[in-house]
């Protein structure tokens, strides 16, 4: 919800067959259309039936070019530059089960096709088959692309880009650069270029690409987004807040954009946050991420009932999501429900023993229920993830005593009482009494 990717750039650049209409077009059909070839390579002329095919596609003419191709391929099924233009008729009319394959067959009839590859892979990555697609665009960019020209080729290098910065950061810049070798850099490069070099920890090279896009289109939303995103990251909320406000300026409705900015209103802690949450929520309730933020909110505001029932209802869809469980359980410490709370925690923990806070909440529900052992336990637990706190340290001192451990006791009360230097003042006035009596 809260992050553009660039697959949503990319749409455009796989949307298309590779090949263009313009190809096609009677004066430069012959040398921009795959050739076909003969068993030994040699491209030969095309009959006059696939030419007649091709002047149909240059008009958009598909019934007859495909009427034609048939008849063609029923005759030569093995004939390169026929299966790829039968192809790109399927491709263009979006029977995609049927452009694959004839592609597929193009390419097995003359492997030196960059057409039947390039288009191929385009294909195969619009239907999100990547693995399938990567070998394919890989083929085409080792390839002559004729007088389909460089830009072609370089539109291959990209759509390898986009395959692979999801799994491959490093390679997916690589094959970005092959693509500038090629042709000159684009906004859609340069917001690739941003999301890689985070993606790969250069926050930095990150923020200077969205800042360079934004100084040639001051109004992209997908560079305010990602700028948005790396200063919320970067924990810099008022400045993410100004970028955001006057990306809304210009598009007041976009999902996207309201919910960073509930984000950074909410973590600098500004009323606005709750209403515009509400409302996000009331126009997005399936999304988990605008819900667990509401949620959150509601908490920070007292609206633990509120909050809860959101809660419940993630839970519904995603009963083993620690996390939710968590805050879940939290809902319910501060409602003053221990007993459900605890039964909560010990769920969570047992779903990820990791999960610090949940051996937080078990230790305190079990210490509130008279459950000593369970609450040293839970405290056992949770010092192998997370380091000692304030809290953790008032509550082993208050296990302990309750466990008339003295000696223990009274070493965490003074360990506590070191750390917590004044911020909360209830417990540190609690601590010094049990010291005086425990030294007793």
């Amino acid at each position: 919800m809260f992050r553009f990717t660039t697959y949503v750039l990319a749409a455009a650049l796989l949307s298309a067959p590779a090949a263009t209409v313009a190809q096609y077009s009677s004066s430069s059909q012959s040398a921009s259309a795959p050739q076909p070839a003969n068993s030994a390579g040699t491209p030969t002329t095309p009959s006059a039936d696939v030419t007649a095919a091709e002047a149909a596609i240059a008009s958009s003419d598909w019934k007859t070019a495909e009427t034609k191709l048939d008849a063609y391929l029923a005759v030569h099924p093995t004939n390169a530059r026929a299966l790829f233009d039968a192809g790109y008729v399927a491709d263009a009319q979006n029977r995609l089960d049927d452009a694959a394959s004839l592609y597929r067959r193009a390419v097995a009839a003359n492997p030196q096709s960059f057409e039947a590859h390039i288009s191929l892979g385009l294909l195969l990555a619009r239907e999100n088959k990547l693995s399938e697609a990567r070998p394919e665009l890989v083929a085409a960019t080792k390839l002559d692309p004729g007088a389909a020209g460089p830009a072609l080729k370089a539109r291959a290098w990209r759509a390898l880009a986009h395959i692979d910065q999801a799994t491959d950061p490093a390679a997916a810049s690589n094959d970005l650069l092959e693509a500038l070798k090629l042709t000159p850099e684009t906004p859609e490069d340069t917001l690739l270029a941003a999301e890689l070099a985070e993606k790969t920890g250069q926050n930095d090279a990150a923020e200077a690409a969205y800042r360079r896009v934004l100084a040639k289109d001051p109004h992209s939303i997908p560079a305010r987004i990602g700028l948005a995103h790396l200063l919320i990251v970067g924990k810099k909320y008022a400045d993410a807040e100004t970028v955001l406000r006057a990306a809304l300026a210009d598009d007041p409705n976009d999902p996207t954009l309201n919910a960073q900015l509930a984000m950074t209103l909410a973590a600098q802690n500004k009323a606005e946050a709750l209403p515009l949450l509400q409302k996000l929520y009331t126009e997005h309730p399936a999304d988990p991420a605008i819900a667990r933020m509401l949620a959150q909110v509601l908490a920070d505001a007292g609206n633990y009932g509120g909050s809860d029932q959101i809660y419940i209802k993630l839970l519904a869809a995603h009963p083993n999501n620690a996390d939710l469980l968590v805050a879940h359980g939290q809902n319910l410490v501060r409602m003053a429900r221990m007993q459900e709370a605890l039964t909560v925690f010990d769920k969570a923990t047992q779903i990820d023993p990791a999960n610090a806070e949940g051996w937080s909440g078990l230790a305190f529900a079990a210490s509130r229920t008279s459950r000593p052992d369970l609450a040293l336990h839970a405290l056992t637990m949770r010092s192998r993830y997370a380091p000692e706190n304030a809290s953790s340290l008032f509550l082993w001192a208050i296990t302990y005593d309750s466990l008339h451990q003295k000696q223990q006791a009274a070493a965490y009360y003074r360990q506590f009482l070191q750390s917590a230097q004044g911020k909360f003042p209830d417990q540190e006035w609690q601590a010094r009494q049990r010291l005086q009596i425990l030294g007793k």
